[in-house]
């Protein structure tokens, strides 16, 4: 298995963020984890890399068939699993005032020794690398100039980059398109599908936005209150069996609703009104 989970527990100040959680995802699946804010779906996601670890009384994590936590506690060699793993925050983690090719090699650091990765002495054969993968996500020509003169899309595409740099096996995505127009969002998701049908990349991928779910992923994950309430084909998931799901939070629009005639055309005209901020 690409990931495993059996019995894994999150209790944060007294409540339970995840309730004994236990998945299987396959090598080269593509994954959408979709559930109203406060789900678990954020904090399973960070379980899975050991940015958080469990309860202690018990819950296991394994990626690429090796252990990343057991029982509230990380594996020695955590680490290596690491750099075997992308992981694309919803902020993009860029540093501003570098240039995107150099964001982008930040991706070789898991791999360097460590003399190299403090000095940043990257070799051609990396540099080109980097190059590469720009070009692949489409901002070739944005290589040299500072991070933070990119739109949110595009600094996106950088943190795809720097996982495609990575070589990551395994790339976890935590709400990417949060912050983005829905034009940007539908670049990045198409992005994330190309890597996953063209490399046999296992994306997993954190949404609110149910219709794009629904059109990149072909597995879903839905939680709610910490609980897996819905794993199956996303081609299975109406509007009805969304609000079956998540009663009133599946009609909820607190950010607006911009989607929802995204999800409306997908799903072939049915009223679901769980795009933007709900689901």
């Amino acid at each position: 298995m690409a990931i495993k989970v059996a019995d894994l527990s999150k209790t944060f100040s007294g409540r339970p963020a995840l309730k004994r959680v236990s998945l299987d995802i396959a090598p080269g699946e593509m994954v959408a984890m979709i559930g109203a804010s406060g789900s678990g779906k954020s904090t399973l996601l960070r379980h899975f890399c050991g940015l958080e670890t469990g309860d202690t009384d018990a819950g296991e994590v394994e990626v690429l068939g090796r252990r990343v936590q057991r029982r509230g506690r990380l594996a020695a060699d955590v680490r290596r699993t690491r750099s075997r793993v992308g992981f694309i925050f919803q902020q993009f983690n860029l540093v501003a005032r570098l240039s995107v090719e150099t964001n982008v090699l930040a991706g070789c650091l898991g791999r360097m020794p460590i003399w190299r990765s403090l000095s940043g002495c990257f070799t051609a054969e990396q540099r080109d690398r980097a190059r590469a993968a720009l070009a692949r996500v489409g901002i070739a020509e944005q290589s040299r100039q500072r991070a933070s003169t990119l739109s949110g899309g595009q600094q996106q595409r950088a943190a795809i980059a720097r996982t495609l740099v990575q070589q990551a096996e395994v790339v976890l995505a935590d709400e990417p398109i949060a912050s983005l127009d829905p034009e940007s969002s539908r670049r990045i998701m198409e992005t994330l599908a190309r890597i996953n049908q063209e490399d046999g990349t296992t994306i997993v991928v954190s949404l609110h936005q149910v219709d794009f779910a629904l059109k990149y992923c072909p597995r879903t994950i839905a939680l709610k209150d910490g609980e897996i309430v819905y794993d199956g084909a996303s081609s299975a998931l109406t509007p009805a069996s969304l609000k079956a799901l998540y009663g009133a939070e599946a009609w909820d629009l607190d950010d607006g609703g911009d989607l929802t005639l995204g999800v409306n055309s997908f799903l072939g005209g049915h009223r679901l009104q769980a795009a933007t901020a709900a689901i």
